[in-house]
């Protein structure tokens, strides 16, 4: 089946999705996303569903009154682009492609707590973000964002069969 979404609460509490499933590349910029009322609906449902799963509302309905988590971000395996600075990012440069929306809107920067909760999913095996950046044990990734690329690191061990994050690192 269709890998399901990740949704984690470390930084801040973020849904996964990957690119490809909801029609994307990982490469957009603002402009690609920001500019499409049926792709911002469609962001805003999946986060709606999240919260309700993460448990941060107890029904979609509850989510306009919940506009700050959680976070939704895609994810995408390496690709070339052209960041919003000009600078051009190689599949080289990076483990992972990330964008993220908050408040409705794909975000320009990413926001520190929205690394944090890229670096500890890319550090759990099996997320969408640790199979995106290619899979297997790793303690940090590099991930292309809107304006660039970012390094993060986290370790996180798994204990009583729940996975908790023991360091996170910018």
């Amino acid at each position: 089946g269709k890998p399901k979404p990740t949704m984690i609460n470390a930084g801040i509490p973020t849904v996964f999705v990957n690119a490809p499933a909801v029609g994307y590349t990982g490469t957009e910029l603002q402009d690609n996303i920001n500019s499409d009322p049926r792709a911002l609906a469609m962001f805003e449902a999946i986060r709606a569903h999240g919260a309700v799963r993460m448990g941060l509302i107890r029904h979609v309905d509850e989510a306009a009154t919940r506009q700050h988590t959680p976070k939704v971000a895609f994810v995408a395996r390496p690709a070339d682009y052209i960041a919003t600075s000009g600078k051009k990012v190689g599949v080289a440069d990076v483990d992972l492609l990330v964008r993220a929306l908050s408040m409705g809107k794909l975000h320009h920067p990413m926001r520190g707590t929205a690394a944090v909760a890229i670096g500890t999913a890319a550090a759990i095996p099996g997320t969408l973000v640790n199979l995106a950046a290619g899979g297997g044990a790793r303690q940090a990734v590099r991930f292309g964002h809107p304006s660039g690329t970012l390094r993060v690191g986290a370790q996180a061990e798994r204990i009583d069969g729940q996975w908790k994050v023991t360091k996170a690192l910018m």
